[in-house]
């Protein structure tokens, strides 16, 4: 387990490295200069000269590049162009609501995926399994942006059941359960559809097994064949899809954010993009790789736990 461990965090150097190299090159030729977004339209060329040689853009890639992956292996992801924040402190500060948010939607995608899934594949071929294999189907389909627009004409704006935004008050509090409710619907829905065709298929394949077989002629009764017997072997190919979208769940939350006025780490990616804000952007980037390599590595972690079987190497 120890070594297993050890290699992923070794892979994950390698692989954040390999990420920096790529945002902060993509960054850099990329259209737009950030010395002219903080100078404004009134700044001379004097001006613009002296914001780039402030922030150092006036050095080549190579020795910006340098001076950034320097100051990360320190833990220092650098300063704001536009607000001169700590990169670090604007990211903890907005981390949390991430975080909440992409952990109340897969809560969602798996309560309502795998439910759905059992009852398809125990159902199979019945009207219960062509409207959830439906549903599944439009869930991966319906844009988030769309949904949680609709969701909020629907709930907030005309049944003024739930709050249209925001991320404010504590989760702990009804009132912050209300605002989450929304927004974790619009994200889970797509990582529910699929999840819920991930555990029909595997469910299908495991109920044909000869030891379900087996156990049904031992007169094992049914609820304990499909909780014990089925549910824990037809887990594994479903929980390498919940970990994988938990993963991009993380990274997913931009457009989610943005329509639900939520001050998260994706709305700040796509504030510091349209600014500029190189150090800003880079972190943020970092940080859900980072985010993305931990949950697979949890995700191989439980496999062995659930199934002795499989070996570490």
């Amino acid at each position: 387990m120890a070594g297993l461990i050890i290699r992923r965090f070794v892979q994950m150097f390698f692989l954040l490295i390999g990420i920096s190299i790529i945002v902060f090159f993509s960054m850099h030729l990329a259209p737009g200069d950030p010395a002219r977004i903080i100078g404004g339209p009134t700044a001379t060329d004097s001006d613009i000269q002296a914001i780039r040689e402030n922030l150092g853009l006036n050095q080549s890639l190579l020795i910006q590049y340098w001076n950034y992956i320097s100051g990360v292996f320190q833990g220092d992801l650098g300063y704001s162009y536009q607000s001169g924040q700590s990169v670090n402190e604007a990211i903890v500060t907005r981390f949390p609501n991430t975080l909440n948010l992409a952990i109340a939607s897969i809560i969602v995608a798996i309560v309502v995926g795998v439910t759905a899934g059992i009852i398809s594949a125990l159902k199979q071929n019945s009207w219960l399994d062509v409207f959830t294999t439906t549903g599944a189907l439009a869930g991966i389909s319906i844009p988030n942006f769309w949904l949680g627009t609709l969701l909020i004409l629907l709930f907030a704006v005309n049944l003024q059941w739930l709050p249209a935004g925001g991320l404010s008050a504590p989760l702990w509090t009804i009132e912050g359960a209300k605002q989450l409710i929304l927004p974790a619907i619009t994200l889970g829905t797509g990582a529910a559809a699929l999840i819920a065709r991930m555990t029909r298929s595997s469910m299908l394949e495991v109920v044909r097994s000869d030891f379900v077989r087996t156990a049904r002629a031992k007169g094992v009764h049914e609820r304990v064949i499909i909780m014990v017997h089925c549910m824990r072997n037809a887990m594994i190919p479903v929980i390498t899809v919940i970990g994988m979208n938990f993963g991009f769940l993380l990274g997913g939350t931009i457009i989610v954010e943005q329509v639900f006025a939520i001050n998260g780490v994706g709305r700040l990616m796509i504030d510091s993009i349209a600014d500029r804000d190189f150090p800003m952007v880079q972190g943020a980037v970092l940080l859900v790789a980072s985010l993305f390599v931990v949950v697979n590595l949890m995700v191989d972690i439980i496999y062995i736990f659930i199934d002795p079987r499989i070996s570490i190497d």
